[in-house]
């Protein structure tokens, strides 16, 4: 393989990489609250996207002005869906709540199939669709997007749990729920809090990827079964493992569709999950569990 060629697979795979990193992220900020899955972490990532979309062409908003109302817009539904689904069966089992996410995942699914419909749709790139060279290598502007955005989320998460009193409070909250609701930390505003942020995590990972890939109602499932992968990759729990996961995942999807075939790209990730599975079941970045006997 030549380099331009290599360089190529690399761009592609980093770019959708970061998308899954960003809903990797999601499922981690909401699993280290609470314990659970959301298994709707998929749809939020579609909404970002299809609700830009649908502000620009129905209210003739500015693309900036759209895509932060989709984010808005998307980050209220992630409230709603905690106050409505998840608070009141908070104190059911695990595996309970799961399965509500599942069922919540459905819902915004079949609920948005019936406004937009099953056509698929685009923005347009932020800043042109003219590609940039780069050692022989094609670069999209929109690429430098993505990757950009991404890593500013990951330095402003960073910055939210190190620094801040809330970000503090949702630590607290996933290490010992009673011990912080002990101490006068308001544990449901922290849930409630963790799905907002998941939301709109994944409404802006959406909302940029929408110009490359296009999204439709049911892009979700795709991404947030490759985002909970990632998740997995990295190390369930941890957000940096997180967003490492999906920058890997993404390379490596990118290379066996372009080196074995592109017929098995989709069926990559859950190969390379399964794999690690066996050899590391805490993940890449994971901490193994002990036991003292």
């Amino acid at each position: 393989m030549d380099l331009p060629s290599l360089l190529q697979y690399l761009i592609t795979g980093l770019t959708v990489g970061a998308t899954y990193g960003l809903t990797a992220l999601g499922f981690t900020i909401i699993f280290n609250t609470t314990g659970i899955i959301n298994f709707a972490q998929g749809e939020f990532v579609m909404l970002g996207g299809m609700m830009s979309v649908y502000f620009m062409r129905a209210l003739g908003l500015p693309e900036p002005a759209a895509i932060a109302l989709a984010v808005a817009g998307t980050t209220a539904l992630g409230a709603l869906v905690e106050r409505l689904a998840i608070r009141p069966v908070r104190n059911c089992p695990a595996i309970n709540l799961i399965i509500i996410t599942i069922g919540v995942s459905i819902l915004i699914r079949g609920a948005a199939m019936l406004v937009w419909g099953k056509d698929t749709f685009a923005l347009p790139p932020f800043t042109g669709a003219a590609p940039l060279l780069f050692l022989g290598a094609a670069v999209m502007p929109q690429s430098l997007w993505v990757l950009a955005i991404s890593l500013l989320i990951l330095v402003g998460l960073k910055t939210f749990f190190s620094r801040s009193i809330h970000g503090k409070a949702m630590l607290a909250c996933s290490f010992d729920p009673k011990a912080a609701a002990l101490v006068g930390i308001g544990v449901d505003r922290m849930i409630l809090l963790s799905f907002m942020i998941s939301a709109l995590v994944g409404a802006i990972g959406g909302a940029i990827l929408a110009p490359i890939t296009l999204t439709s109602f049911d892009v979700g499932v795709l991404l947030g079964l490759k985002g909970f992968a990632a998740c997995i990759l990295g190390g369930l729990g941890n957000p940096y493992g997180a967003a490492a996961g999906g920058l890997i995942l993404g390379v490596l999807e990118s290379l066996g569709a372009g080196l074995i075939s592109s017929a098995y790209k989709d069926a990559l990730a859950f190969v390379i999950l399964l794999a690690l599975l066996f050899v590391r079941p805490s993940g890449l970045f994971g901490q193994k569990d002990g036991k003292r006997v």
